[in-house]
């Protein structure tokens, strides 16, 4: 019995307690639900990812996806900056544009306070990465850029502001 209880049970405990660890750590990730589907109409995301973006020479920015920021607009606590030049749209609660290659000379257009939450967004997102690095470059703590930009917004099921000019 003692044979068996080594050859056979023993790896199958060892297998069954890997298995929970699993399940237990599939619920650990930066991803989260926020509310189920109601219907079967397009709805927007309903996942949030955040994830820290390490900046050269120190500090990082947080990229958020189209959910998260959602979610931050309901109780908005930041500034919310338009990088993107020529105009092609905008998010709800835009506070200022600033095109995303004139904003390390335009610092003064941002909050005064290094420490207050910036976010970025632009078309793609990829420009945007390069403005919220030097916004953190230039001393500021507390940047997020938009994954995705304007157009993972939209893809997302969430609406696009597009004023004529």
């Amino acid at each position: 019995m003692g044979l068996l209880v080594r050859r056979v049970i023993t790896p199958l405990l060892l297998l069954l307690v890997l298995a929970a660890a699993v399940v237990a750590l599939s619920g650990c990730g930066s991803s989260q639900v926020l509310d189920s589907p109601g219907s079967k109409e397009r709805q927007p995301s309903q996942r949030v990812q955040t994830q820290q973006v390490p900046v050269e020479g120190g500090g990082s920015y947080t990229n958020v996806d189209a959910g998260g920021l959602a979610k931050m607009l309901k109780r908005k606590d930041f500034l919310l900056v338009n990088v993107h030049v020529p105009y092609e749209g905008e998010i709800a609660q835009t506070d200022r544009f600033i095109p995303y290659d004139r904003i390390g000379s335009n610092l003064d257009r941002l909050t005064a306070a290094k420490d207050a939450k910036v976010v970025l967004y632009r078309r793609s997102g990829s420009m945007s990465a390069v403005a919220a690095r030097e916004v953190v470059s230039s001393g500021y703590t507390s940047v997020w850029n938009l994954d995705g930009g304007m157009i993972g917004w939209q893809d997302a099921g969430y609406h696009l502001i597009k004023r004529k000019q």
